[in-house]
């Protein structure tokens, strides 16, 4: 198996809860590599969004309220420092009583086979790291460890090397893994 189709098992398994809900930028339309990974994913539970990152989180911060898990895509961990006030004072306080739960679907863009530019590779999970205190983050570097992951976090584990004590996720993918 692929990264790549490591992550589409991953979403094909997600996508089979009743309770979970796809929201982003190219979740019903194509644009971009994690686009593909949700193939498996029935169509009536993706919604698109615009370009609205703070918005984007507060809808899944909304819905995990009403006891959905949420995996809210943000295709580049560069556009979501855009959602940083709904993740560092909303979510991550966990001020809300939310039978559900929110996992961040993210990427550290490829810098293969051309660089993209400064805002399309970074990663910023060590400032994360230092900010969250209520919230995990998942460095997905082996596609063997992918869907362990994902049903880790969804499964809400408290005891395993995925979750520990944590409701809320931010799983971290690397763009230059896809083609391997």
């Amino acid at each position: 198996m692929t990264y790549a189709s490591e992550l589409t098992a991953a979403m094909s398994w997600l996508g089979q809860k009743e309770d979970t809900i796809f929201i982003g930028q190219q979740v019903c339309y194509p644009g971009n590599a994690l686009f593909k990974t949700l193939e498996g994913v029935p169509i009536e539970k993706r919604i698109e969004l615009p370009v609205a990152e703070e918005m984007q989180m507060g809808m899944s911060i909304g819905m995990a309220m009403t006891g959905k898990t949420v995996i809210s895509i943000y295709p580049r961990f560069d556009f979501l420092l855009c959602a940083m006030n709904q993740l560092v004072n909303h979510l991550d306080k966990d001020l809300y009583k939310m039978p559900g739960r929110v996992i961040i679907r993210t990427c550290v863009g490829s810098t293969k086979p051309m660089h993209p530019g400064a805002q399309h590779c970074g990663n910023y999970v060590a400032g994360l790291t230092m900010m969250l205190r209520n919230t995990r983050i998942i460095m997905l570097r082996e596609d063997s460890d992918i869907l362990g992951a994902y049903q880790s976090v969804y499964n809400g584990k408290n005891s395993d090397r995925y979750c520990g004590q944590w409701r809320n996720s931010i799983v971290v993918e690397f763009g230059d893994y896809y083609g391997s």
